[in-house]
């Protein structure tokens, strides 16, 4: 189901429709969820690669601790609430403006923690990629050969170089939906860092668990589609962190997922070797994921009555179709074997669950199509 002020700014878009919409009280909602789920305390950095529209940073302003970047325009697009700068190829430029901003660097390899140095004057925090359990989701960063963090065996050397270590970035999935095993994580995590503090004589410890709280993006608003946060917050309950350390989370997905709906207008729908298409305005171009993921992305048809032709309107009762998008591509497909009630050429294809890693991850400008319109309620 599309909720009425979404539908509403949909049925407002310009014609072909091509629209994401964002819901500024959903994001907010998503934010005050997880905050209750954590140890009180705890620190919220919002992760903004997962979706950094300018109305979607407003909207978190003052009701997120921080933002955590990976770009120096990410880090420009967060001033006025302290940032966090990760991110495994930082450049001169990026270190130079992370110490003029007053941020947090979360600090990737030997070589990375040397230059910031000479830079002088930055809060460090090291990213260490430990040998650990393996945590379940979607991409792996840590626990496994990635080009994520330093290794634990060298932190010696770590700390030979660096000053003003905060503490330890220990982020180490994305989109994990298992509640239970992250809470076990944390847990596992804070001991670690509680020793490491102590042993490298880091006072009051920063502890970043990160982000991976996941989202079912192949069924984003149906039961179980979502990181379950009462069995998370049971699993954390009673944790007790080192002598003044501070716990810090970065969630991006969980924040901006759910509060952001894909919309497409049905260009035709048209029947190929036995099977149905329907062909949108849009594609993956705007939307990168089902198709980089191998996914099928649930969708809602929102009729539209109006017909401008003269003669008989395309489309398809009770049937199975494939959405295919615009591109000269045949990989530029969003939904593979779904089964549809109607739809009809000039209908609208709602995707939800697209807030996050919808448009940053596209290859917008391919064929240079239209890019399509944002609007946010």
């Amino acid at each position: 189901m599309v909720p009425p002020n979404v539908a509403a700014a949909i049925r407002g878009a310009g014609r072909p429709v091509c629209v994401y919409v964002y819901d500024r009280e959903q994001l907010r909602a998503n934010v005050a969820a997880l905050r209750d789920a954590l140890p009180a305390g705890t620190r919220i950095a919002y992760a903004m690669k997962a979706n950094g529209n300018e109305d979607v940073v407003a909207a978190l302003r003052g009701h997120v601790d921080a933002f955590e970047v990976a770009s120096g325009g990410e880090l420009r697009a967060a001033a006025g609430l302290p940032a966090i700068f990760s991110g495994p190829a930082k450049t001169d430029a990026d270190l130079r403006a992370a110490v003029e901003a007053g941020a947090t660097v979360n600090v990737e390899s030997l070589h990375e923690l040397r230059r910031l140095q000479v830079y002088g004057g930055a809060k460090v925090c090291l990213r260490v990629n430990r040998t650990h359990p393996a945590l379940p989701g979607t991409h792996a960063m840590a626990g496994v050969p990635t080009a994520f963090g330093i290794d634990e065996a060298l932190l010696p050397e770590a700390f030979a170089i660096a000053r003003n270590v905060q503490g330890f970035h220990l982020h180490a999935v994305s989109n994990n939906l298992d509640a239970a095993a992250h809470a076990a994580f944390i847990r596992e995590a804070v001991a670690w860092a509680g020793d490491a503090a102590r042993r490298w004589g880091v006072p009051a410890p920063v502890i970043n668990v990160g982000g991976g709280f996941g989202v079912d993006i192949a069924a984003p608003t149906g039961t179980g589609g979502r990181f379950d946060l009462d069995v998370f917050k049971a699993g954390l309950a009673g944790l007790e962190l080192p002598d003044g350390a501070t716990l810090v989370v970065e969630p991006g997905r969980f924040v901006a997922a759910t509060a952001g709906w894909y919309a497409t207008e049905v260009v035709d729908v048209k029947r190929t070797h036995g099977q149905w298409f329907v062909v949108v305005r849009g594609g993956t171009h705007h939307f990168r994921l089902p198709a980089s993921w191998g996914y099928s992305h649930p969708f809602t048809v929102l009729p539209v009555d109006a017909w401008p032709y003269p003669f008989e309107r395309p489309g398809v009762r009770d049937a199975t179709v494939t959405v295919a998008g615009e591109q000269c591509n045949p990989r530029d497909v969003l939904a593979r074997d779904a089964a549809v009630a109607s739809v009809r050429a000039g209908d609208v294809l709602v995707f939800a669950g697209t807030g996050a890693y919808g448009w940053e991850v596209a290859h917008h400008d391919f064929l240079r199509h239209a890019h399509p319109q944002f609007i946010t309620v």
